[in-house]
């Protein structure tokens, strides 16, 4: 009889887990974490390495704390910012929508700026679970909207849960305009906030094409929680200039990449 970790893991898997294990204990320690996943002790401070490299945990003695608190701009800071590149880019992302269509909008800055961009007389039927992505579409006259409601998370503005699933699950869109907290060619399309997944997941699941908009600082960048594989995305716009990986990387998994001309920094 096979007990749950005696078929060996993939470490990537592995890692997910403590990382899932770490966000619900507040601490692990590599004693515990060898005994639950059956490997070495050795096998788990690699993991525990790797995991303090990416920067998502603070490595102590005998295990691994989250890391410090993110310091960065809340979300109605974010929006109310003027970039020129993300505008340039919601621009670009709100030319593919076309009449008649059912478009999903999932959280985010730059999915908020697309709904503000789209043409003036464009008549869809749009799915968000963001409130305040739901009032920018609810100014066209030719848009009707649907709000999948659940439980407020503040610090994404976005409804999660039970409702908000089932509503989702519940419709076949043509596009989707998907949030990217970070995307990686090998680890994939990942999110900093764990409640998150389920939905994103079931946006992936419900649309015939999907599009990710994001800026270059975005590409290369990995958060906690892999919400999917980066094949699951059809369309990817994104800027000019690229620091961080190499669209081509992107390009070879089949993924439409479109790169906008205007690069500001």
């Amino acid at each position: 009889m096979h007990d749950q970790h005696s078929v060996a893991e993939l470490p990537s898997v592995r890692r997910q887990k403590i990382l899932l294990m770490l966000e619900r204990d507040g601490k692990v320690m590599a004693s515990e974490l060898s005994q639950h996943f059956a490997v070495s002790e050795d096998t788990i401070r690699r993991d525990l390495s790797e995991l303090a490299t990416a920067g998502l945990v603070q490595r102590v003695h005998g295990g691994a704390l989250p890391r410090p608190k993110d310091t960065g701009k809340d979300f109605f800071t974010r929006v109310g910012e003027t970039d020129e590149v993300k505008t340039h880019l919601a621009q670009l992302a709100a030319r593919q929508v076309r009449d008649g269509q059912i478009v999903m909008f999932d959280s985010g800055s730059t999915t908020l700026q697309i709904a503000r961009s789209l043409p003036s007389d464009i008549a869809i039927t749009a799915v968000t679970a963001s409130p305040l992505i739901a009032i920018a579409l609810a100014e066209y006259k030719g848009i009707k909207v649907i709000v999948a409601g659940g439980q407020l998370n503040p610090a994404t503005m976005s409804a999660s849960g039970h409702e908000t699933l089932r509503l989702i699950e519940s419709i076949k869109a043509d596009v989707l305009f998907t949030g990217v907290c970070a995307i990686h060619p090998e680890v994939g399309i990942s999110s900093l906030h764990f409640d998150e997944m389920p939905v994103k997941q079931a946006m992936l699941d419900s649309a015939s094409h999907v599009i990710a908009v994001t800026t270059a600082d975005k590409l290369g960048a990995v958060e906690p929680f892999v919400v999917a594989p980066c094949n699951r995305i059809h369309t990817l716009i994104t800027e000019q200039h690229v620091a961080s990986g190499n669209v081509e990387d992107y390009k070879r998994l089949g993924i439409h990449v479109v790169q906008t001309s205007l690069s500001i920094r």
